[in-house]
Parts: C-alpha cells; structure tokens; sequence
C-alpha cells in the first residue's frame, strides 16, 4: 500500500487572488500607455491636416501681365498684380516677404516706409503696394481684391535677363514669379 502525505505547498486562493490583480494592474497601465499614444497619434495627424489645409487655402495668384519698368535699356523694377485664387483665404500684405533672386543675387527686398504709394515704382531693393483694386483700403488682399505690388531689383537686369520673384505670406503658399527681360527694353514692357 502506498501512504499518503500531507503537502502543504498547495497555492491558496489568496495567493491566486493577488497574482490575478497584479496581471489585472499590468494590462491595465499598458493598455492605458497605448490609448494614451494612440490619442496623442491622432491628435497630431489632425494638426497636420490643419496645418496643411491653411497653408494651401491662403494662396496668391498672378492676375494679368507683368510689367516691368525699364531704364536706359535695363530693366529696374517690375509691377506685378496680385489676387487671391479660388477659394483663399486673406492675405496680409503688413507681413508679406517679396524675394528677388537671379543668377548672381539672392535678396529679400524690404518693405518702403510709406508702403502703399499709388502708381509709384518702388526703388532698388525696396518694395510698396502701387494700386489697390476692389480694395476696401487696408492692407489685407481678400475675395475679389487686387493688389499691384511694385519691386524695386537690388541690381538693373540686362536684356535677356532671368529673375523671379518669391512672394511668401505668412500663411499659405509661396508665389513665384519667373520672367525672363526681352531683348529690347522700353519704359515699359510686358515679361514673359
């Protein structure tokens, strides 16, 4: 016959009780690490959504010619007509950066003192508002408004000449505008 021992190493209900709320508090701080996360995820995707949506709904257009302002066969300066495109939002021209680049020159042009001067072309390495069109008078391009901005080149650009000119407001894409000077520059003359 065999005997029968008493072992008193048996796991006890208490002690299964404890193991159970240790693996219960375990799951619930990694479930509550992975929500967390998962929020924090879903909640900079949504910013960036944002962010994207008000940087392209904020943009310029070109409306009409360029028209650049000649000088003793170079040409000095350029006006060039602003409008918002379908569906943008405004655009404040108290902030707007202008940007004159060309082979040898990279140059933000500074905003004149006056700012807006009717029909006035701006200086060399300056740039204004000329003429406000449809405009409420403030500095703030909204739905059906056009504004022509004259820019003043920081060097006179010979015949054949290549620049561009950067338009960045504060929210919403940048504008550039690349014209090439025609062989023969009058006073006044349409880029291309």
């Amino acid at each position: 016959m065999s005997k029968l021992t008493k072992n008193e190493d048996a796991f006890t209900g208490l002690e299964a009780a404890i193991v159970l709320i240790a693996f219960v508090v375990v799951a619930a701080v990694f479930s509550y690490v992975v929500l967390g996360a998962g929020f924090f995820t879903t909640q900079k995707s949504q910013e960036v959504v944002h962010s994207s949506v008000a940087q392209t709904s904020s943009s310029m257009e070109v409306v009409g010619d360029v028209i650049g302002v000649g000088a003793g066969n170079k040409l000095t300066s350029a006006k060039i007509t602003l409008g918002l495109s379908a569906g943008g939002g405004a655009v404040d021209f108290e902030k707007l950066v202008v940007t004159f680049s060309n082979k040898t020159v990279v140059q933000t042009l500074v905003k004149n003192d006056t700012f807006f001067q009717d029909d006035k072309d701006a200086v060399a390495g300056e740039w204004l508002i000329a003429k406000r069109m449809n405009s409420d008078g403030g500095n703030l391009l909204e739905s059906r408004e056009q504004f022509t901005i004259s820019t003043g080149f920081p060097g006179a650009i010979n015949p054949n000449g290549e620049f561009t000119i950067e338009v960045k407001p504060v929210v919403g894409s940048s504008l550039a505008i690349v014209r090439t000077a025609p062989e023969q520059i009058d006073a006044i003359n349409r880029l291309f």
